[in-house]
């Protein structure tokens, strides 16, 4: 059945207007999201990111006819300062601070589209743009699921933000040319999602490899940073390996951070083994 978006994203203004978020999530996304508000909350985000450029953000909605246009402003009442506050909280997850080497952001350009797809980062030389599809806005929000929408709403731009700030492999190619750059530009973006609990442990897909990127090579880096190297810090010194390590490799940016006892893939091995992938 055809659900009908535009009496429920009128019902969810009422909702938000009154102090409350009408949602009929099942207690797992509930779990989940209120997970990612603790993990936020408990993160100590350097107070020096508070005045930090992070470029000008132009919001623009080019599908205000659309259903999934009317819900995200239901959910999002100020764009630009949503925008900047996610901008902080990734730059808080690659680096130590503001006075590390930070590719220059002048601008991003973000805006919600009629289109198939998720979202998506382009543009470059400083000048950021960012698509968010209002179509997965309404898939997302296909059971009046408020909690759901915003828990994948704010991981999915932590993800398109982290290629804004993130630093790139040097000496392999490019994003289009190497598979390696490819699994770390990937990888790095959804480990800021996991790690900012934008991610819940069944979103983690099983088996695979972390040249597969994006999940899961994203949880896999998490996993190290919080159960191998037991470090706060790995994922700032793996982001950092990609002006270190030259010609960039998985299994040389471990050695730098980690030391030089460690192997990329032995480490994959143990973490397929401690998640129960394999026996």
């Amino acid at each position: 059945m055809k659900k009908n978006f535009s009496v429920l994203a009128s019902l969810l203004t009422m909702a938000l207007a009154g102090g409350m978020l009408a949602s009929c999530a099942g207690n797992q996304n509930k779990k989940e999201a209120a997970e990612a508000a603790e993990v936020t909350e408990a993160k100590a985000i350097n107070p020096a990111w508070n005045t930090y450029n992070v470029g000008e953000i132009i919001f623009e909605d080019k599908a205000p006819e659309t259903e999934g246009s009317k819900i995200y402003h239901a959910i999002i009442s100020d764009p630009k300062s949503y925008i900047e506050e996610k901008a902080r909280i990734v730059l808080n997850t690659l680096y130590f601070s503001p006075e590390d080497s930070i590719p220059h952001c002048n601008q991003i350009h973000y805006t919600l589209e009629d289109s198939e797809g998720i979202s998506a980062k382009g543009g470059g030389n400083g000048f950021v743009s960012i698509f968010y599809s209002t179509r997965h806005i309404e898939k997302s929000f296909v059971n009046n699921d408020t909690t759901k929408l915003h828990y994948e709403t704010t991981g999915v731009l932590l993800h398109e933000l982290t290629h804004a700030f993130q630093l790139e492999p040097q000496g392999i190619g490019s994003y289009g040319t190497n598979k390696t750059n490819w699994a770390f530009i990937e990888g790095m973006a959804d480990a800021v999602r996991v790690d900012n609990g934008y991610f819940g442990p069944n979103d983690r897909p099983k088996g695979g490899n972390y040249m597969d990127g994006y999940r899961h090579c994203g949880f896999f880096l998490v996993w190290l940073k919080n159960e191998k190297a037991k470090d706060p810090d790995f994922l700032r010194k793996f982001n950092r390996t990609a002006l270190e390590v030259i010609p960039w490799s998985f299994d040389g940016a471990i050695k730098k951070v980690m030391g030089e006892q460690y192997n990329i893939d032995d480490l994959w091995a143990e973490y397929m083994k401690a998640m129960g992938d394999v026996q």
